[in-house]
């Protein structure tokens, strides 16, 4: 069973926090970096945080100093504290490995997304 289960978005002011966490599947998760992803409709999805196996982390240059990545490896979970929030930062954040999980069925390959969880700045 594959699972990629976000939860934590919200709608919070400007200079605020949020902490977004993420279930994941064993196959997913083990011996896999894992990332945050975010997306604004209309644009790509972005990777803004990964964290190694080794529990290395970085962050794309608009959030570092503000979000911070960890991983549960006994729980196979992954979280994102964000604090002092910013309009820009409203998105549909994502969990996923870095590169994303890719599934195989009887359509093809193709690489497979949670949810997600909105999150909304206001200013």
């Amino acid at each position: 069973q594959v699972q990629l289960a976000e939860s934590g978005g919200g709608l919070v002011q400007a200079g605020g926090s949020l902490r977004l966490s993420c279930v994941v599947s064993k196959v997913v998760f083990d011996y896999a970096d894992m990332g945050w992803y975010r997306q604004v409709p209309g644009n790509q999805r972005e990777l803004v945080a990964r964290i190694s196996t080794g529990h290395i982390a970085n962050y794309t240059d608009s959030v570092k100093g503000r979000f911070t990545i960890s991983r549960d490896d006994r729980k196979n979970t992954v979280s994102l504290q964000m604090d002092n929030l910013k309009p820009e930062d409203t998105a549909v954040y994502y969990c996923n490995r870095d590169p994303p999980f890719r599934r195989s069925d009887a359509w093809g390959s193709y690489d497979y997304w949670g949810q997600g969880t909105q999150v909304t700045v206001s200013s």
